[in-house]
């Protein structure tokens, strides 16, 4: 199974994309992972209704067999990961945007985060220009 962490901006749009081909490649299923910390009053990477119905839309014209999981958590890192743990996890796709060292040190990464601490390989994706 391919794990999708996704936001529902042009990164995710893009780890969305290359998922989605992944397991047309793979002949395998896709599990599209949208997570929230749930801090503030409105989160921009978590999904409202209107993003899950074309979420939905998409993955329904993909053809792929696919499962869509949508939960506030305590860390959103820490959700990818445990995914990933499970024996039918086979790779994660992420999109990743350019920050600054600053940038970084400041607020984290967590694609870093994601790519150094995963047990299975780890696609990083960005968005056509």
């Amino acid at each position: 199974m391919i794990v999708v962490g996704y936001t529902p901006d042009k990164f995710g749009a893009a780890a969305l994309e290359h998922g989605i081909a992944e397991a047309k490649f793979r002949s395998t299923g896709l599990k599209v992972v949208n997570t929230s910390t749930g801090d503030s009053l409105a989160d921009p990477r978590f999904a409202d209704s209107e993003a899950m119905t074309e979420l939905h839309a998409t993955l329904d014209r993909s053809g792929v067999e696919y499962v869509l999981d949508q939960a506030v958590v305590s860390d959103t890192v820490d959700a990818l990961l445990t995914v990933m743990d499970g024996d039918d996890a086979d790779v994660l796709v992420i999109g990743i945007r350019h920050r600054s060292a600053v940038g970084k040190l400041l607020m984290g990464s967590s694609a870093q985060q994601l790519l150094l601490s995963c047990p299975k390989p780890v696609l990083a994706v960005k968005p056509p220009r």
